[in-house]
């Protein structure tokens, strides 16, 4: 490598030089020389028959006569980990250059460099299953290579955790109350804006968990806006947009703004802006059908509240009288360095209260 034009971290483009290569000129040459050796003399006619013995291609063209092959060190990585010969996988790139799909299809068995033949020790025994295969996924791009940065960082931060059950009754009567409302207005009503609701509600009185910190976390950066992140599955795996001025909205804005992002999620198609700047994130893992969990805060945010599954449950009454009651568990976690146990736990308290008793909730919307 003579040059790097990007340094680590950084994003690739397509169409844009990542780095200059020296090759050695007899590999450079031997495409050249292919290309200008004559054409192999045709086989002789065979007798009257007129019929021709078709020329079978050697297995190894593709090979240089110095064994040379060509390949970028991501490709040499992955073939030296699975310890294969680069020299037997057909190569399928742009001047017999080997690829990463071409290791990855060699260790399926679907890119090898000779004809298979049938040997009794590589016929399985009459009813004994195949070996399986081992397969390689790439993490080096996408979702995949945000979420592992995201995600090594978020395992620096030292959290506090804590954890508590809702009764959902009574927000259960209030959703079935505003459904027909909803669905009047072509919308739909979830859980999930209620959740936001409490959540922002909560902040207004415990300012400093909406809040960011910088790296060396020698700075608290306390946000104004309440920008809620959610985490959710997308076609291009796990993503955690965010609906920005949460204080601001009512819960039917916040079912618009859901639906819109949640159908965008299914194709891949979350815009950029719907996925910076939060400010406090929401995981609902109940969709799912987990009850409690260790949620892991998204650097530089504080907190993150994951939400089970709600479930019928038996509980007392005020008269010691069993009862059937719809229960959410949620767990939290927040950075300790600068949110303590104890204002953690009072802004649960105050989240449940409004779940509990939504009027209370609705009479403090703006």
């Amino acid at each position: 490598i003579k040059k790097l034009h990007i340094s680590q971290g950084s994003t690739a483009y397509v169409g844009k030089p990542i780095a200059d290569l020296e090759v050695d000129d007899s590999v450079a040459g031997e495409s050249v020389k292919k290309e200008n050796a004559p054409a192999p003399s045709a086989a002789p006619a065979a007798s009257s028959s007129g019929s021709k013995a078709p020329q079978q291609p050697q297995a190894d063209d593709w090979v240089s006569n110095n064994d040379k092959v060509l390949a970028t060190p991501s490709t040499r990585r992955i073939a030296m980990e699975n310890k294969i010969d680069l020299r037997k996988v057909k190569p399928t790139g742009k001047g017999g250059r080997v690829m990463k799909e071409d290791v990855i299809a060699y260790m399926e068995g679907g890119n090898t460099s000779s004809p298979a033949t049938s040997t009794p020790s590589a016929t399985p025994a009459s009813g004994a299953a195949a070996a399986p295969q081992d397969r390689v996924v790439s993490l080096a791009s996408g979702v995949r290579r945000g979420m592992v940065k995201s995600m090594t960082i978020a395992n620096e931060i030292p959290a506090f955790g804590a954890s508590d059950e809702i009764c959902m009754d009574s927000v259960i009567r209030a959703r079935e109350a505003l459904k027909p409302i909803f669905k009047a207005r072509g919308a739909k009503i979830t859980f999930l804006p209620f959740f936001m609701k409490a959540a922002s509600l909560a902040l207004l009185q415990f300012p400093e968990i909406n809040a960011h910190t910088n790296r060396e976390c020698t700075e608290l950066i306390v946000k104004g806006s309440h920008n809620i992140s959610f985490a959710m599955d997308s076609a291009q795996g796990l993503i955690v947009p965010n609906i920005k001025n949460v204080q601001n909205k009512s819960l039917f804005q916040l079912a618009e703004e859901l639906a819109v992002i949640l159908e965008k999620g299914k194709s891949g198609q979350v815009a950029r802006e719907n996925l910076e700047g939060g400010t406090f994130s929401l995981s609902n893992i109940g969709g799912i059908g987990a009850t409690y969990t260790s949620p892991i805060i998204f650097a530089t945010q504080v907190a993150i509240g994951a939400l089970g599954a709600v479930r019928k449950l038996p509980r007392f009454n005020e008269r010691g009288e069993v009862f059937a009651s719809n229960i959410l568990n949620i767990s939290w976690a927040a950075d300790h360095r600068v949110v303590d146990g104890a204002s953690m736990v009072r802004f649960n308290n105050l989240f449940k209260q409004y779940l509990e008793n939504p009027i209370t909730m609705i009479a403090e919307m703006k």
